[in-house]
């Protein structure tokens, strides 16, 4: 079974906008959004974001994570400042979180993504976070979010 997936790490806020961010942090994020920048109906933005992405295909879960928080870690400080910053402003919602999304789709091809591959790596199928990874979410106060979506007809 073919399977797409990335990683995220994003910080979220209705009043601080993502230039904002950066400039706190010192760091230039991968993507952002703008709280409102899009209308779909009825649905408007509600936060601006900030956000260190993988996506590079062929890893596990486990090793887009590390990615991402490879580039993260030189920075716990001051994510963690501002993660609870945010996390004090009256808006709902988590400021920081580290989000998983995976697409599972129709096998259409031998040997595709998500599959045992005959090297004895293991399939993108199977994922866990080491104790780095908790940590720096307990650091930050990050809430983790996986989101999959079956696409198998």
């Amino acid at each position: 079974m073919p399977l797409d997936q990335y990683v995220y790490f994003a910080l979220s806020s209705e009043r601080t906008s993502a230039q904002e961010m950066t400039a706190r942090l010192g760091m230039e994020p991968d993507e952002t959004t703008v709280r409102a920048s899009r209308i779909i109906r009825p649905a408007i933005p509600v936060c601006h974001s900030w956000k260190i992405v993988c996506r590079e295909p062929g890893l596990r879960v486990d090793e887009q994570v590390a990615h991402v928080l490879d580039r993260l870690r030189p920075h716990t400080d001051r994510i963690a400042e501002l993660a609870r910053q945010l996390s004090q402003e009256p808006e709902p919602g988590h400021a920081a979180v580290l989000e998983i999304v995976r697409y599972f789709r129709d096998a259409d091809e031998p040997g595709k993504a998500g599959q045992a591959d005959p090297t004895g790596k293991p399939g993108l199928f199977g994922w866990h976070l080491d104790r780095d990874a908790l940590d720096f979410l307990a650091a930050t106060g990050a809430v983790l979010d996986v989101d999959e979506y079956d696409m198998t007809g």
